[in-house]
């Protein structure tokens, strides 16, 4: 009898089982997608000679990392792929789900040096600086109409 209700309680430990309710409701809560507050959480700071920003990139990988700096406009863009397999504790493949998606976010910091700006990747976490123009340099960039 005991072997019955062993058998009867393997699924208690069946991954598939145990985040059934998590999917059948997934479509019941807002997306990740539909949320975007939630994504690419973000810290700037800015001083006098720059701005720093930190972005939150957890299981992001850097070639997966996007940076750009056009018309005073940073953009960060990332992608994610996961693979996860579900066995039981005897081996049996009982699931295989795949994940993947592309957030995107844009900063706008004027004034910025272009060529000097750096960036690095620590404990996921993202950070970016971005080293604004002296006055000399911007005063160059205004034109004179004839």
């Amino acid at each position: 009898m005991a072997n019955d209700l062993t058998r009867r309680n393997d699924w208690l430990d069946d991954p598939f089982f145990n985040d059934l309710g998590r999917h059948i409701f997934d479509s019941l809560t807002p997306s990740r997608s539909d949320d975007t507050s939630r994504l690419l959480k973000t810290d700037i700071q800015e001083n006098e000679k720059s701005y720093v920003v930190k972005v939150d990139v957890p299981g992001i990988e850097k070639p997966n990392i996007n940076l750009s700096y056009d018309h005073g406009v940073l953009s960060v863009a990332v992608k994610h792929e996961e693979q996860a397999d579900h066995s039981d504790n005897k081996g049996n493949l009982l699931m295989s789900e795949r994940s993947y998606g592309r957030m995107s976010r844009s900063y706008q910091l004027p004034n910025v040096d272009e060529g000097k700006i750096s960036a690095k990747v620590t404990d996921g976490v993202l950070t970016i600086d971005l080293p604004k123009m002296t006055s000399e340099q911007i005063e160059n960039h205004q034109i004179t109409i004839d």
